[in-house]
């Protein structure tokens, strides 16, 4: 396929997706996580920060349209913004079908849940106390534990697709519990038996 035809591609596809939401989400939002490792895999050429967001399995289909938009933001300005969203929102879509999530595009962003923000920002300071006071008492030893699972898997090689999932499972783990999910070890990392190139377990769907 020519980089004009791709780009053909790429804009009659983004008639689809591209339109006004509402915000009220995480990992599907403009600054979530996972638009944020998109938008590095994209400036690097690299896209490992971003297969870390979806299952193994998944891997062709986000590598696929990877390429393409690599291939189409060659031709920069208006084509390439929209050879960038097409492969966000094909990165963002791929991950929540792993969760076993809907997908109602990018959405801007908007108020985040003060316990997801409390989340991340224990994750930014390798602490839990953001979270004290935002949850149940008697939640704060495994999110402890959660914690502590995600701060050692956090700096990993970024080329490193595998760790990355490791990572993200970890991160994820450790948010849903902070929101009440209740299986505390649904999400366990590699070391308890964990398959890492799986960040999400399919069925349990929410809203990162």
């Amino acid at each position: 396929m020519s980089i004009i035809l791709a780009a053909a591609a790429i804009a009659a596809i983004s008639l689809i997706v591209l339109w006004p939401r509402s915000a009220s989400a995480h990992c599907d939002t403009e600054h979530g996580p996972a638009v944020t490792d998109g938008r590095r895999a994209l400036e690097t050429g690299d896209p490992s920060p971003a297969l870390a967001w979806v299952h193994a399995k998944d891997d062709a289909e986000v590598r696929e349209v990877f390429g393409l938009a690599q291939r189409v933001r060659a031709l920069r300005g208006e084509a390439r913004l929209v050879a960038d969203r097409l492969f966000l929102e094909t990165l963002v879509r791929v991950h929540r079908a792993g969760e076993g999530a809907g997908f109602e595009g990018i959405k801007p962003v908007g108020e985040i849940d003060p316990v997801i923000a409390a989340a991340d920002r224990s994750i930014e300071v390798g602490e839990i106390e953001p979270l004290a006071g935002l949850v149940p008492p008697e939640r704060l030893p495994e999110l402890q534990a959660r914690l502590a699972r995600a701060l050692a898997l956090k700096d990993h090689d970024v080329k490193d697709v595998e760790a990355g999932r490791g990572w993200v499972a970890a991160y994820v783990s450790f948010v849903k519990y902070a929101e009440g999910e209740e299986h505390e070890h649904e999400h366990g990392d590699a070391s308890q038996g964990h398959d890492a190139s799986a960040p999400v377990l399919a069925g349990h769907a929410h809203e990162h």
